[in-house]
């Protein structure tokens, strides 16, 4: 038994426009499950696949009262695509955030609603991951993290130390999922938690049961009657358990 990380999720004022503003960034189409959400994956995907960690928007009467401690880090190829991608993203709504990082080789920016992510230089172990590098999540110990989201998935833990662990899909495809050590996690809350699913012929209850048991909680966060389980892990970070398909 095991799960598939297969998307972010961001909560929105506005699923359409905020879904729109990312695949403009990824070069990724939408598509709509209904009235107020919003799903942008790469062209020609066929869902879910570790290629690609895939983005769901879903509007919320509230999106600013949501903490939550993930951001996306995008890739470059070379310094002058950094630089072009940069300028490219402002011209879509984007706006340039201090959160403190000082003088660093990445761009931390803020997506139309607010939601930061960083736009890295080229880094070597980026290179084949798509145009979403990493998954990134703040934490306070990345190995305890790590311990748990490789138990939970089927992601294998690629490298970990006191201040940062790394996984990725088993298939060796895809943006990297990273806890980094933060002094306090919660100082840069945003909008985007993590959903995942298990594989066909697999049971939800039974995965749900199985996390309970490495340590997640439930989570109720006004989810209302809905077909996915919201839990969170050993430090509070909420995700979803989606009905596998």
């Amino acid at each position: 038994m095991a799960l598939r990380l297969v998307q972010v999720n961001f909560k929105a004022r506005d699923d359409s426009a905020l879904g729109r503003f990312w695949a403009d960034a990824l070069g990724w189409g939408v598509s709509s499950e209904g009235p107020g959400v919003t799903n942008v994956e790469p062209p020609d995907f066929t869902w879910p696949d570790p290629t690609a960690v895939c983005i769901d928007v879903v509007t919320v009467p509230d999106p600013e009262t949501v903490n939550y401690r993930a951001h996306l880090d995008l890739a470059t190829t070379s310094l002058a695509h950094q630089e072009e991608l940069v300028a490219r993203l402002k011209q879509l709504g984007a706006t340039p955030a201090d959160i403190g990082q000082g003088d660093v080789p990445w761009t931390v920016l803020a997506d139309p609603e607010g939601n930061l992510f960083c736009v890295l230089e080229p880094r070597e172990l980026y290179a084949d991951t798509g145009p979403i590098a990493t998954v990134v999540v703040n934490c306070a110990d990345p190995r305890a993290m790590a311990a748990f989201w490789s138990e939970a998935t089927d992601w294998t833990l690629d490298e970990v130390t006191d201040d940062h662990a790394r996984l990725r899909s088993a298939a060796g495809v895809g943006p990297y999922l990273e806890f980094l050590r933060t002094a306090d996690p919660d100082s840069a809350c945003g909008r985007v938690h993590l959903d995942v699913m298990p594989y066909p012929g697999d049971d939800q209850k039974a995965e749900v049961d199985r996390l309970l048991a490495l340590g997640a909680t439930d989570a109720d966060v006004g989810q209302g009657n809905v077909p996915w389980v919201c839990l969170a892990d050993p430090e509070g970070n909420e995700f979803c358990v989606l009905s596998p398909r």
